[in-house]
């Protein structure tokens, strides 16, 4: 993932396939094309999994709100779209062990009536998931429950149904993905943005005109497919290819708060299935946080970020709060994150939280731009398949699908309990030896071995969590980071957990990647406010 040689690349070389957008769908695509034999570029206007990949709940799930509402309306689409979760939540679990787990999650119930529905439900749920061996759910009694959760209000808890899903890193899955398709021989580049196309004399796409953000130099990448894998952002791709098309995305905006662990103190998440809009709340253990999340409000301006404000934190906090023995105090808030769901709406009519997260892979006959529309994270190798076919078809070559079974990387040969090789052999702290090997796998040798290098970069980041300096020269080297903001929201994840350590951080990470970088005092400030900027907006619109 070398940055440089890959502009190298993408100058001078012709590509059979050019991919717009570093997402969990555009990574997806790149890999399986490469590994069908496909000479392959892929693009993004800013880095892996910057925008809708990275903030999800972190959930790698059929659907259980989907499976209440195809039973309830008799929908039928809901329900394929729950067995293709299902069967696909094994298959994201298994091919990054180290960035992928299973997850126990408690519904809590207030009465016998409610535990039996949701028991039913769940079974249901269970029969779905026909290939892989998470245990089944379980009604749990009042006490078992407490057990589990301890700050659930036990005056109003009645039981509690205990079910398992996945629950991933989702940024570091998505960069996984990149690296594998890299290591495979595609070229891979984060900040190039999309700025027209060039066309053949029938009008089909054969270059991407890109400027680098970084440099603002110009630079054409010839290919004879092009596949836009943009997310939300789809519809401005699409009708830059082709102005006479409709747009299709209906942009919804979903946001997740983090607070301390202690607000379940457990490693147990919890399932709130009643809501006053009629979705579902999950709260969620995540990096030494409670994460909790996710709302769905109409979107119509995506181009700016979307950022969690007052009103969408106190609707959350409402929503778990009836459920704790203690309520949420505000002042505990610690980040919180907004995104934007890729929805497909065929009848304008409907409200964004009645669409399914289906996806759709469209061919505009009159530019040959490949759209891969929709979806959602637990199927982005479905998806990503499904559009590979596509190109497979057009171009005349039929080939085999083998992302079922391949191990991304940092998988290959990756041990759960190799934590404690890397602690003896590097002498480092538990909490920071288990955390490489969640995040860099069997790679998280290299990481350690900087650290013996050099002494100084043993040192956390944050006296609160098990980051090191090490992992800011190592990706910097090995994962195409070029801002702070790259490395703190999505190499790791403080920036998603803690606003406030992220800004303490910050200095000690600029330091260290001005020396990678060879960044000027100018540009070293300029990188430093910028993102300061960012996070102080975060934290006024969220207080």
């Amino acid at each position: 993932m070398n940055r440089t040689t890959s502009l190298a690349r993408l100058q001078n070389e012709l590509f059979d396939i050019c991919i717009i957008g570093g997402g969990a769908s555009g990574a997806g695509c790149a890999l399986d094309a490469v590994l069908r034999g496909y000479k392959v570029a892929l693009i993004d206007k800013k880095d892996f999994a910057s925008e809708t990949s990275s903030r999800s709940t972190k959930l790698i799930h059929g659907g259980v709100r989907y499976l209440e509402q195809a039973f309830k309306k008799l929908d039928f689409a809901q329900l394929k779209q729950v067995r293709h979760g299902l069967e696909e939540r094994h298959t994201v679990l298994k091919n990054a062990p180290h960035l992928a787990r299973p997850l126990a999650l408690m519904t809590p119930v207030n009465s016998w009536f409610e535990g039996l529905y949701f028991k039913i439900g769940l079974s249901l749920y269970d029969t779905f998931a026909t290939n892989d061996t998470l245990p089944k759910s379980k009604w749990l009694n009042k006490k078992e429950v407490l057990e589990k959760i301890p700050t659930l209000d036990r005056k109003k808890l009645h039981s509690g149904v205990l079910y398992y899903d996945g629950q991933l890193d989702d940024a570091r899955y998505c960069l996984a993905l990149a690296q594998s398709a890299s290591e495979n021989g595609a070229a891979v580049a984060n900040y190039l943005e999309v700025n027209g196309f060039e066309k053949d004399g029938n009008g089909k796409l054969n270059a991407v005109q890109t400027t680098d953000a970084l440099s603002e130099n110009e630079l054409t990448i010839r290919a004879k497919l092009v596949i836009n894998c943009t997310g939300p952002f789809s519809d401005h791709i699409r009708l830059m290819a082709n102005a006479a098309l409709s747009e299709r995305i209906r942009p919804s905006k979903g946001v997740h708060l983090a607070l301390p662990h202690n607000t379940l103190n457990s490693e147990y998440a919890m399932l709130i299935p009643k809501t006053s809009d009629g979705r579902v709340v999950f709260a969620i253990p995540f990096e030494g946080s409670t994460m909790i999340g996710t709302t769905d409000t109409e979107c119509d301006e995506i181009d700016t970020e979307p950022t969690l404000n007052r009103k969408e934190r106190e609707y959350l906090a409402a929503t778990l709060n009836p459920y704790l023995a203690k309520p949420i105090d505000p002042n505990q808030l610690r980040a919180g994150f907004g995104g934007l769901r890729p929805l497909l709406a065929a009848d304008p009519s409907k409200s964004t939280k009645s669409l399914v997260r289906d996806h759709e892979v469209e061919v505009d006959e009159t530019s040959g731009l490949i759209s891969l529309l929709g979806g959602k994270w637990t199927t982005y190798r479905l998806m990503a398949k499904d559009t590979i076919d596509e190109v497979d078809k057009i171009l005349g070559d039929a080939h085999a699908c083998k992302t079922a079974d391949y191990i991304l990387a940092g998988g290959e040969n990756y041990k759960a309990g190799s934590w404690q090789d890397i602690q003896g052999q590097y002498a480092l702290p538990e909490d920071i030896s288990r955390h490489l090997v969640r995040k860099y796998g069997s790679r998280a040798h290299l990481v350690a071995s900087l650290a013996r290098e050099d002494a100084q970069l043993k040192e956390r980041l944050s006296p609160e969590y098990p980051y090191i300096r090490a992992e800011v020269v190592y990706t910097v080297r090995n994962e195409m980071v070029v801002t702070p903001r790259d490395f703190l929201a999505r190499r790791i994840r403080l920036e998603i957990t803690n606003w406030d350590e992220t800004l303490n951080s910050l200095p000690v990470v600029v330091d260290l990647m001005a020396r990678e970088l060879n960044w000027t005092e100018e540009e070293k400030a300029g990188y430093a406010g910028a993102y300061a900027t960012e996070i102080g907006k975060f934290i006024s619109d969220a207080r």
